[in-house]
């Protein structure tokens, strides 16, 4: 009897293997809609890639949850949102409990999928090899086509953001023929660096036609789904990185043969207005796998009889490589809120990545000149502490409806929307990165796990305090100064920023903030001395900092940041910035060569890992 069992279940197996699909995802990177000639600009050129949209099913109104491939690729492979995780933070690597955790190829795998990724793979999470979870890193037909059902990513890096450096000059696209973003001034090397990377666009689509060919020749494609996506915006600054349109809006593409056409959403050619988030992909493609579904899993099923409805889509920002920062955005169709939780930190702060391309440094200059106007020069400022946006007539998002009462619902309702997407997604980024991190050290347990601890994390005390920091209203300071006696030193945080953000309309009791400069929380101390330090009192400030940065503090990246950011020199500084060991993955040394500390000590560290 057991063997009949036994039998009855691989038959079974072997005919539900033959009628699930083949998935081919091919991904690229780094560019939002703009650049795709199906999205609407006429001087893309993408033949490839509108050819599949004739084909299959082009969506319209697709978001990326971050705007820098390692947290969004982060995304991606576990299905939870790495806000979620604490793995937002660029190139942070921290661990997730992945004993309780998978992998969505792992679940495809326990149900016959043969899973390949060629070859990136990025996904900011400790304690796991990437490439762990995957059967092969190649895209080798012959084998796939022996080993159906296959699920096979395709990476393409020939759209990425370091194909937009070099030279840009002699494109063969024309720096005539190119849609500048309002954001960006009409100046010559924007122009060229428009036109070099629909160059490289060019070749990327090659490359999805090389792939579909290939698809083709194998005798694959009515047995396979094709999806077509980016892994994020961009790529000119102000794209990439940032939680607007041009960040976070990218292509989705999905051509689904006749054989499982009960999983179209329309007829082939359609364009598809649903919305649709990054954090959904993971779910919509196990689902149409016949895989399991765990209850961890933070998307929605967009795709086949299971699909299910979506009212906002939720994006976040944490640290981008040496720059601190903290931003959520939530959208629906048509409107955009963006929160600014670090309001003080421009925009435009300069990234040492970033600002290798020649459309970055022409755009600084051009504003250094005072060449500049109200919506060109803005990326160079700081930011309000919150955006509203009407991206149906304004997709680049440069004009802020947020104090206009006409919209004063509208910003209520995304806000209150955003505020309970974050409890119920466990927002691990309410609290300065180093903090969290901190904590999850001193605690002996994984940030995934630490979030989901009301006692070690109090969100909605968080929230509370963050929102009463942000509101700009005097009646809150004496409750700010009774915070900064908290017994939780993350609402002692909130309390600090508050009276900062109160500090330029408002006169504050710096006797309340000198005391908060022994804090025990690091991050505490470095906001109190910023206060002292616009209240005239540049001493004790830097006292502070210099302890902070000689003892290697935990919160030195911000530091690092703080002083740059106040623009008057490192001079009082240079001892200690030198003295200070702690690394934060190696951007506190990026810092240090961007400010021109210790610039030969940076060099040998690198020279010394590349070995």
């Amino acid at each position: 009897m057991r063997i009949l069992t036994m039998l009855f279940l691989l038959v079974t197996a072997a005919a539900s293997a033959e009628d699930r699909p083949n998935i081919l995802w091919l991904t690229c990177e780094d560019n939002n809609v703009n650049w795709v000639g199906c999205y609407g600009n006429p001087h893309a050129d993408t033949p490839n890639i509108d050819a599949l949209a004739a084909e299959g099913f082009q969506y319209m109104h697709c978001y990326a949850n971050a705007p820098v491939c390692a947290p969004s690729r982060s995304t991606w492979i576990t299905g939870i949102h790495a806000l979620s995780m604490g793995t937002h933070p660029m190139r942070s690597r921290y661990p997730i409990p992945h004993d309780r955790i998978s992998y969505y190829p792992d679940l495809l795998k326990k149900v016959g999928y043969y899973v390949g990724n060629a070859t990136k793979t990025d996904y900011n999470i400790g304690d796991r090899d990437d490439k762990d979870a995957w059967d092969t890193n190649k895209a080798d037909w012959k084998v796939l086509k022996q080993q159906q059902p296959f699920f096979m990513v395709i990476n393409n890096t020939k759209s990425h953001e370091s194909k937009a450096f070099g030279d840009v000059n002699n494109t063969t696209h024309s720096p005539d023929d190119v849609r500048l973003a309002k954001y960006h001034p009409d100046i010559p090397d924007i122009r060229k660096n428009y036109a070099h990377y629909h160059d490289q666009m060019k070749k990327m689509d090659a490359d999805i036609g090389l792939a579909l060919e290939e698809l083709e020749r194998s005798g694959l494609a009515e047995n396979t789904i094709v999806i077509h996506n980016s892994d994020h915006g961009g790529v000119i600054a102000r794209s990439k990185r940032f939680l607007f349109n041009s960040g976070t809006h990218c292509p989705l593409i999905i051509r689904i043969p006749e054989k499982f056409k009960h999983l179209r959403p329309a007829e082939p050619g359609s364009k598809v207005n649903r919305l649709v988030s990054f954090i959904d992909m993971t779910k919509t493609w196990l689902k149409i796998c016949g895989a399991e579904t765990p209850d961890y899993l933070q998307g929605k099923t967009f795709l086949g009889p299971d699909e299910e409805e979506r009212d906002y889509h939720v994006s976040f920002r944490g640290r981008m490589d040496e720059r601190c920062d903290n931003v959520r955005a939530i959208r629906d169709q048509k409107f955009l809120y963006i929160r600014n939780y670090m309001p003080y930190a421009p925009w435009g702060q300069h990234l040492n990545y970033l600002w290798t391309m020649k459309a970055t440094t022409a755009w600084e200059a051009h504003h250094r000149a005072g060449k500049t106007d109200a919506i060109t020069g803005r990326f160079f400022g700081t930011k309000p502490m919150h955006e509203l946006y009407d991206t149906s007539v304004d997709p680049d998002n440069v004009n802020n409806l947020v104090d206009d009462p006409k919209y004063a619902d509208e910003v209520a309702r995304l806000s209150k929307a955003l505020d309970e997407w974050q409890v119920r997604n466990f927002d691990s980024g309410l609290l300065p990165e180093s903090e969290i991190v901190k904590r999850s050290e001193d605690a002996g347990m994984t940030i995934y796990d630490l979030v989901r601890d009301p006692s070690l994390y109090d969100l909605k005390a968080y929230q509370l305090a963050s929102a009463k920091a942000l509101s700009l209203d005097a009646a809150n300071l004496p409750g700010f100064y009774r915070d900064l006696s908290h017994a939780d030193s993350g609402v002692r945080y909130w309390a600090i920023v508050g009276c900062f953000n109160l500090q330029k309309t408002t006169r504050l009791d710096t006797n309340f903030v000198r005391r908060s400069l022994s804090d025990e929380s690091h991050h505490v101390r470095a906001m109190a001395a910023w206060i002292l330090y616009r209240a005239g009192d540049k001493t004790a400030a830097q006292e502070c900092w210099n302890d902070l940065l000689s003892n290697s503090s935990y919160a030195s990246l911000k530091i690092f940041n703080i002083i740059d950011w106040i623009g008057d020199g490192t001079e009082p500084y240079v001892d200690a910035m030198k003295a200070c060991k702690f690394s934060h993955g190696g951007y506190v040394d990026r810092m240090k060569q961007y400010l021109g500390i210790a610039k030969a000590d940076v060099k040998k560290k690198r020279e010394k890992t590349k070995k």
